[in-house]
């Protein structure tokens, strides 16, 4: 299968996920339910979701049993992009072309529509079939910490009131805000599939570059495009700092882990832990 018809296939499996949550039928307060669905259901890479099964794939089980997980960071992302646009926040009129939630539904439903989709995430965890209590509950913990005061939240504290400039606060709010639940999403499938500890830590461990590490980061972009990976993939690698010389894009923490994700797939294709780089913290 190829890349595309891979991700196509997860992003149809989250999609249709997805769609059986929410339902307003028959329901007093449906309101609620339309309002989260206008947000959830808008569109979206689902990148975070894609790991997710991917790591959970690559651990060597049936993918379709993370979905649980992986759609439940999935809310959880989402919640945040609607608190986000609000007034209070960043003030924002459009998400994905379309206007906020807020902007439809007013601030009270979009307050609450985030707060219903919080503790949902967790429902669809702590009841995830064919996956042990004790997974379930790690998996849960995962999440906690990702999206949580020393996480997402954080993040989002950093941007809105900190108002950090230098650069060392920027790379902690693009770490926490972003990074977080991006390593979460990994971490989740390999949580899912019982990835021993090692290939967990190369999949979620943040990154920040130096100089110093650039002639590693160039011997990996040659391993990695040796071992199929996609250029488009490869290209979007996000370097911090100096190593905007090296011509790379600069994507924060959102990128290295992407890259992580892609040494992960290169090493266990090959069975062979030197196919990849390993980047110290």
């Amino acid at each position: 299968m190829s890349y595309q018809e891979r991700y196509n296939a997860y992003q149809q499996a989250i999609e249709e996920y997805l769609e059986g949550i929410f339902s307003a039928e028959g329901k007093l307060y449906g309101k609620l339910q339309e309002s989260i669905r206008y947000s959830l259901l808008s569109g979206g890479k689902r990148i975070r979701p894609v790991l997710t099964l991917e790591f959970a794939r690559l651990g060597g089980i049936d993918w379709h049993l993370a979905l649980p997980y992986a759609c439940a960071l999935e809310l959880v992302h989402n919640y945040s992009l609607i608190h986000d646009d609000l007034p209070c926040m960043d003030d924002d009129d459009l998400r994905r072309g379309k206007p906020t939630n807020h902007k439809v539904f007013g601030e009270t439903l979009a307050v609450l529509a985030g707060d219903a989709m919080q503790p949902e995430a967790f429902r669809l965890i702590l009841q995830a079939r064919g996956l042990s209590a004790d997974n379930r509950i790690e998996a849960a913990l995962i999440l906690a910490r990702a999206c949580g005061g020393d996480g997402m939240v954080a993040g989002q504290v950093l941007d809105t009131i900190c108002h950090v400039k230098d650069e060392a606060g920027l790379a902690l709010l693009n770490r926490l805000k972003t990074g977080a639940m991006i390593s979460a999403a990994a971490e989740l499938g390999c949580v899912a599939s019982k990835m021993p500890m090692y290939w967990r830590q190369q999949a979620v461990l943040p990154r920040i570059v130096h100089d110093g590490e650039l002639p590693k980061i160039k011997k990996g972009l040659e391993v990695l495009r040796a071992a199929g990976v996609r250029d488009a993939l490869v290209g979007n690698l996000g370097l911090i700092g100096p190593a905007r010389d090296a011509g790379l894009r600069v994507h924060g923490d959102f990128g290295l882990n992407v890259y992580n994700s892609a040494s992960m797939n290169v090493m266990r294709s090959l069975e062979l832990a030197s196919a990849t780089v390993s980047f110290e913290m």
